[in-house]
């Protein structure tokens, strides 16, 4: 059995209440803490004698290295007569924002490494203005995802306006012109309490040029402090949606208000949906119709038609309905002269798999189904702001990297439009979506990838999970699975109540106090991997991040007889104190608020910190956590790993990684390889899997 480093054990217990609410290692919550540093370094040469186990790292650093060497391509945007477009070219640590010049000329935009050599900045995200001679962008440092809003002259590279700090998470709403923006800003920290300082954002309008400082307010005062917002403003000028929904509900009020008959400073919104239990978008076509994208009396999504002068819901006329089966995930216009009539293309999420259906855009009537490449997901159903028969798309599956289509609705063809601009040898591998029955007898999908259709034997299987946010669990090409499958193991991806692949209904089969669900669809996905001949339990390892390294702490805690190695990484584990993370408060509309009785008692029935129990075996664990998480603070991983180590009675290791500048999204590229050559390093020590 290993001997773990000393954590002292405090007899701290909480009365939350009147529930008393144990917490031995709260010094570890500080990483300036000596104990907590003393800790952390003995940690860290525990996980080093563990590495020096493993047999297979430097297989997997050079294969995952081969898998992600073609690069990668996104999607093209259009404003104005210039074209925008992410790329990664094999040799390079991130994608690169390029930008078309007006007679063809492709030339990098913006380049992070170029930025900052160090790796340590990324690119967050970009709006071009609608002429697209302007580029707002934004930038954040470390991982913090801090991101510091600047403008900058297309033509000449020139940063013309910024920088605005304080902009996390903030969308850009370009007016005509380009001379003004709206945006989202918190407030100074000088003006909230210290442990608020993530919250309070308002939304401002800021003219290029002005000091930030003099920006007026438009919204946003009055509204929970955990507010998020979204702006966004007609090609035309004329219309601006305002979104607020409190944290990270499933839900949103939504304004709209005509710039025309108000001043810029001043928008008289008036409301499209307040107070109703919905998420709902509009779209502002071409023709003047706005367009309504909701799940309002449709969990799974419709399109209906809207008079901007007349937002009453009795007013809304549906254009296309709710699927029974198909979540309605985005739509996109093709029209021009050379169509007889325009035509509306409509992407749906099948039980998690990509389909695009066309339609009369003046009726919705149903007029037929895109071929597409293979059976895989989609995204980012783009046009052309000033219109045209054209649309462009994204493809990818498990085995085929990021392709960009084109749908042309003049010849009903589809075509490679582009591919990564390098090139990998995939292996051939099988996946196959599997129905299963959870706990309760629901019906759960999973997919599962192999090297045959069949089991010939149980392999080494990795089972990964999300479950929650309503995030879908889709096909893409993952360069983790592709290597664990090639080399012999079993990869599987369960699609969990909690996520989004059967609509908001299934979200909420998963979220605050039917969070179990999640959990017993996660158990009941293991043993159907067992019991049909995949796997053994000391062969299964389970993984996830973020939510999902909730889940297999979870897991973990509740069945530690299941599984034979857990990577838990970027987790949310202590679920009484998450709420005092930077970002915590945002999430007690998923999981539940602990200064609630009701809710706290759904968090402790769960919450892996709180469940763990002495004298159990439990599996060979491994925490991933990053210093600079601003999401996920790295304090739950060291929490539990402490809990783990004093309570395990068994042999296998229980350790912690811990890495220092990046957080909870991107990094750059080597960083992720060394990542997953970790991750599968010690799954294939402690599920037994040999290379072939």
């Amino acid at each position: 059995m290993p001997t773990y480093p000393d954590a002292p054990r405090l007899d701290l217990v909480d009365d939350r209440h009147g529930r008393a609410v144990p917490d031995p290692y709260r010094y570890l919550e500080d990483p300036s803490d000596e104990r907590t540093v003393a800790w952390s370094q003995a940690q860290h040469a525990l996980l080093e004698d563990e590495r020096a186990t493993w047999t297979t790292a430097e297989h997997w650093r050079t294969r995952v290295t081969e898998l992600v060497a073609a690069g990668g391509i996104g999607v093209p945007i259009f404003r104005g007569d210039r074209r925008f477009f992410m790329r990664r070219d094999p040799d390079q640590q991130f994608s690169v924002l390029w930008t078309v010049d007006p007679d063809g000329t492709e030339r990098v935009l913006l380049d992070p490494m170029a930025i900052d050599p160090t790796g340590r900045t990324t690119l967050d995200t970009w709006q071009p203005s609608k002429e697209g001679h302007l580029l707002a962008y934004q930038l954040s440092e470390g991982g913090t995802e801090e991101s510091v809003l600047r403008v900058l002259d297309v033509a000449t590279g020139e940063v013309v306006d910024g920088p605005i700090d304080r902009a996390r998470y903030s969308p850009v709403a370009w007016l005509p012109g380009a001379e003004a923006y709206y945006y989202v800003r918190r407030l100074d920290p000088s003006l909230v309490p210290a442990d608020e300082v993530q919250y309070h954002r308002r939304v401002y309008l800021h003219r290029l040029g002005a000091d930030p400082e003099t920006d007026v307010e438009i919204f946003g005062a009055g509204r929970p402090i955990t507010s998020y917002f979204g702006v966004q403003v007609s090609m035309d000028g004329r219309w601006l949606q305002l979104s607020s929904q409190e944290g990270t509900e499933p839900r949103n009020d939504l304004w709209l208000a005509d710039l025309t008959t108000a001043p810029l400073e001043s928008p008289a919104f008036r409301e499209v949906q307040v107070d109703v239990d919905a998420n709902t978008g509009l779209y502002f076509a071409r023709d003047g119709r706005v367009l309504v994208h909701t799940d309002r009396d449709a969990p799974r999504g419709r399109v209906l038609v809207v008079d901007p002068h007349d937002l009453a819901y009795e007013s809304w006329v549906e254009l296309v309905p709710e699927d029974d089966e198909a979540v309605l995930e985005d739509f996109a216009f093709l029209d021009g002269p050379d169509l007889d009539v325009p035509v509306m293309a409509v992407s749906w999420t099948r039980h998690g798999v990509g389909e695009i259906t066309l339609h009369d855009a003046e009726t919705g009537a149903r007029a037929g189904v895109l071929p597409l490449p293979g059976v895989g997901t989609l995204g980012g159903l783009a046009e052309r702001p000033d219109g045209g028969p054209v649309i462009w798309f994204v493809y990818t599956d498990f085995t085929t990297q990021v392709h960009v289509y084109s749908y042309d609705a003049r010849t009903g063809e589809v075509a490679l439009y582009a591919k990564p601009p390098g090139e990998v040898d995939v292996p051939q591998i099988h996946s196959q979506l599997v129905e299963y029955a959870s706990k309760d007898g629901t019906v759960v999908r999973m997919f599962v990838l192999s090297q045959s259709a069949e089991p010939d034997r149980p392999r080494p299987t990795i089972l990964y999970g999300y479950g929650g946010f309503g995030i879908s669990m889709t096909p893409g090409f993952n360069s983790v699975a592709l290597a664990w499958v090639e080399a012999g193991g079993v990869y599987a991806v369960a699609c969990l109540r909690g996520g989004g692949e059967e609509g908001e209904e299934w979200h909420r089969a998963g979220m605050l106090g039917s969070k179990q669900n999640v959990f017993d669809d996660f158990h009941a996905a293991a043993e159907w991997l067992e019991r049909e001949g995949w796997t053994t339990r000391d062969q299964l390892a389970i993984n996830g991040g973020s939510n999902g390294g909730l889940l297999v702490g979870a897991a973990v805690t509740q069945r530690p007889d299941l599984y034979g190695a857990v990577i838990c990484m970027a987790p949310l584990l202590d679920m009484v104190r998450y709420v005092e993370s930077e970002l915590g408060l945002s999430w007690t509309v998923e999981y539940g608020d602990p200064e609630v009785p009701e809710e706290l008692d759904w968090l402790l029935g769960y919450s892996p910190y709180h469940n763990a129990r002495e004298g159990i075996d439990y599996p060979a664990t491994m925490f991933v956590v990053f210093d600079n998480d601003t999401r996920t603070d790295p304090m739950h991983g060291r929490k539990l790993c402490a809990a783990l180590q004093h309570a395990t009675a068994g042999t296998r290791p229980i350790v912690i990684r811990t890495e220092g500048d990046v957080g909870h999204g991107a990094r750059k590229l080597s960083k992720s390889v060394e990542e997953s050559a970790d991750v599968l390093a010690f799954a294939a020590r402690w599920t037994g899997l040999t290379l072939n």
